[in-house]
């Protein structure tokens, strides 16, 4: 995966692991892909969930996971395209840039509060008002930094988002080769990156941003993979309980929005 993008895109990153210099929610998806989301092994003789291997329970899951991320997706780029196309909401925040921080603290909060809290995550409707109170300022966060760049790079990026994430998901469900079991590595990855996020704040020129956006980008993609796979269960090694579906939906939301914001930057820094 979970946040968060990029070293110029917002101060305090909230890339939700999308930031300006470290991807926050990135940071997210480094420590709770690890022990959150109650992630089953799969390999060992003793038998799997049950209720999972059910064929009925595990659709249920996947539909309400996709649903509750097509929910938070729509969102969140309703509300970029209100800070793109509308020239009174860029005024009014870059009057009242207060409202920025505010939207960041609120979405670290309730990022971390679905990160660490299982019984939170598991109980209704508690868990949907966290969610949709972390995506809003998740959103928010997301549309003022998306004010730097035109209209025609957004819908690029929205394209070219779209396409990438349905490939890649088509090929995390017909692959043979199990990323589940890469989480190690990956989390190893996540680490370098934002190590490299962080030099990259002083380096501060278009190079490192655009070394940053491209490394951000293909991890995130192979983390896609890993969550959809990790959602799929079946024969993978791990995966992850059928009751985790805010969890699930969290981690592909942060896969699709570093990668958006990834595509972005390389947009804007190719100019």
């Amino acid at each position: 995966m979970d946040l968060n993008s990029q070293p110029t895109e917002y101060g305090g990153g909230a890339n939700g692991r999308n930031n300006n210099c470290i991807p926050l929610s990135a940071l997210g998806s480094t420590d709770y892909r690890s022990y959150g989301g109650d992630i089953e092994n799969n390999s060992s003789n003793q038998p799997k969930n049950l209720s999972f291997d059910d064929e009925s329970i595990r659709r249920g899951f996947i539909r309400k996971v996709y649903l509750i991320l097509l929910g938070q997706l729509v969102a969140t780029f309703g509300v970029v395209s209100l800070f793109v196309f509308n020239d009174d909401v860029k005024l009014y925040v870059q009057q009242n840039f207060w409202i920025f921080w505010f939207a960041l603290i609120i979405m670290l909060i309730t990022m971390l509060a679905l990160i660490c809290c299982e019984n939170l995550r598991r109980e209704t409707p508690t868990n949907f008002i966290f969610l949709s109170v972390y995506t809003m300022a998740q959103s928010f966060i997301m549309g003022v930094s998306a004010c730097r760049y035109g209209p025609n790079e957004i819908l690029l990026a929205v394209g070219i988002t779209a396409i990438l994430c349905l490939a890649l998901t088509l090929f995390a469900l017909q692959t043979k080769y199990d990323f589940t079991a890469s989480g190690g590595i990956l989390l190893c990855c996540l680490v370098i990156l934002t190590i490299f996020g962080i030099v990259a704040i002083f380096a501060n020129t278009k190079l490192s941003t655009l070394i940053y956006a491209s490394f951000s980008a293909l991890l995130f993609s192979a983390y896609l993979i890993y969550d959809t796979q990790l959602m799929m269960g079946g024969k993978h090694k791990y995966s992850i309980s059928p009751e985790e579906y805010i969890f699930a939906a969290l981690n592909l939301y942060l896969d699709v929005v570093n990668i958006f914001m990834d595509i972005l930057t390389i947009l804007g820094s190719s100019e």
